[in-house]
């Protein structure tokens, strides 16, 4: 029976038997037993699905990556320990030393990092280029050596949205394929394979756990990619794994090749697993996705536009706001509603937008986004800090910018919040 979205946020995952936990349990466990030595032997050559070793499986973990991969429409997902190894993981999975990618400069801080510093180190070379580029500007930074396309569905923090039908005909037109994530928008309002996406990425920190009680990732594969069209690109599905006897992903496992390696090979060598208590704190998350996602949509429309007519105000950006430039596309990606997160600069100095942040009530100056409850931060003075001003703009980030996450609480107090907030500047 197929199922709808609501339904999968409740139901998802874990499907109890006869005389099991009518919740998913928590398998707090290292280790699996097994009767024979050739049981667990077939479990490490990949010839048997299994458990041995909750570095790589765990039934917890992965009864709430079902759930996910249920709500995008894939064929396979892997949870991660954090939004960074699921982004790490989704790129490293195709490139190795000598290869490129493309992105858009406007990703979140620490993901722009990663790609532009950290990735660079191990050989893998990033291009970030301006999604309001035209296409034939953009299309001259693939090389033959480009392996994947990424994306933010909202861009965080500057809540641009990314044309996600453009960018994988883009891709798809140079053999690899589109990665996007989907944190800020959720399977409740976006699903990007929908619109020719191939791989999605979450922080389920944000959003999906909406109580700020885990840090955990997940990669969601479509299995809509044809590795074996691009053999030569994509060695690593389409050629022999010497750890694994000359196993070949793309002949053993078909659609589901490209997140059965995230798993065999990279969570075997790098393992950023999360922890099965963490894996049930998300799917407590998950079960209300579907109700809060409305609340936080209608509440920062609300306080979006109550921000664009304020007179301390220099500027608001907001995709559901009509004279927003990002507005049409969010009629056709996000017609129920983007996010709940707002970016906005007020008239006057970067220390005034400081100075606001420290004059407010129960609106809380965090690093954190995206939970049920209202929060602010000045990107500049914290997640993006180690960027000049001309950095800042580059990557989309205006010196100016707040990011103000707005919650599910009542939405009159949040703006009698900011108003007061505003009155003492």
């Amino acid at each position: 029976m197929k199922k709808n979205i609501d339904t999968i946020c409740v139901q998802g995952g874990w499907q109890p038997k006869k005389g099991e936990p009518r919740q998913l349990p928590i398998y707090q466990s290292t280790t699996f037993k097994y009767d024979t030595s050739e049981q667990m032997a077939r479990l490490f050559d990949l010839e048997d699905a299994g458990y041995f070793y909750t570095r790589l499986a765990n039934p917890t973990n992965d009864a709430v990556a079902s759930k996910i991969n249920d709500l995008e429409g894939g064929v396979g997902a892997v949870l991660t320990s954090s939004g960074q190894a699921a982004n790490f993981y989704a790129v490293f999975n195709i490139c190795e030393a000598g290869d490129h990618f493309i992105t858009t400069n406007s990703i979140y801080g620490g993901t722009y990092n990663l790609f532009g510093v950290t990735m660079k180190k191990l050989g893998i070379e990033c291009t970030f280029v301006d999604q309001e580029w035209d296409d034939e500007k953009i299309e001259a930074c693939f090389r033959p050596n480009t392996k994947c396309f990424f994306g933010e569905t909202i861009s965080n923090p500057g809540g641009n949205v990314f044309d996600i039908e453009r960018f994988a005909k883009m891709a798809h037109k140079h053999g690899v394929p589109l990665i996007v994530d989907n944190t800020f928008a959720t399977p409740i309002n976006c699903r990007p394979f929908e619109w020719g996406c191939d791989i999605v990425t979450h922080s389920t920190t944000k959003y999906m756990d909406g109580h700020a009680t885990q840090v955990g990732g997940v990669i969601v594969d479509s299995g809509n990619f044809d590795w074996d069209a691009y053999k030569d690109k994509f060695p690593g599905l389409t050629t022999p794994d010497d750890s694994y006897h000359g196993l070949i992903y793309t002949k053993a496992f078909g659609k589901q090749a490209y997140i059965t390696k995230s798993v065999s090979q990279l969570m075997r060598d790098l393992g950023s697993i999360p922890s099965p208590q963490n894996a049930f704190l998300l799917n407590l998350g998950l079960e209300t996705l579907h109700l809060r996602m409305p609340r936080h949509c209608q509440n920062a429309q609300t306080v979006a536009e109550w921000l664009q007519k304020n007179e301390k105000v220099a500027w608001v950006n907001y995709s559901g706001l009509k004279d927003n430039k990002y507005y049409p596309l969010a009629q056709k990606y996000l017609p129920n509603g983007g996010c709940g997160v707002i970016a906005f600069g007020l008239k006057g100095t970067r220390e005034d937008a400081i100075k606001f942040m420290d004059n407010l009530d129960f609106i809380n100056i965090v690093t954190h986004v995206a939970d049920a409850k209202t929060c602010v931060l000045h990107p500049a003075s914290h997640t993006h800090r180690q960027l000049s001003d001309e950095q800042l703009m580059e990557a989309g980030v205006r010196p100016d910018l707040i990011r103000l996450s707005v919650g599910i609480e009542n939405v009159e107090d949040i703006i009698a919040d900011l108003q007061q907030a505003m009155n003492k500047m």
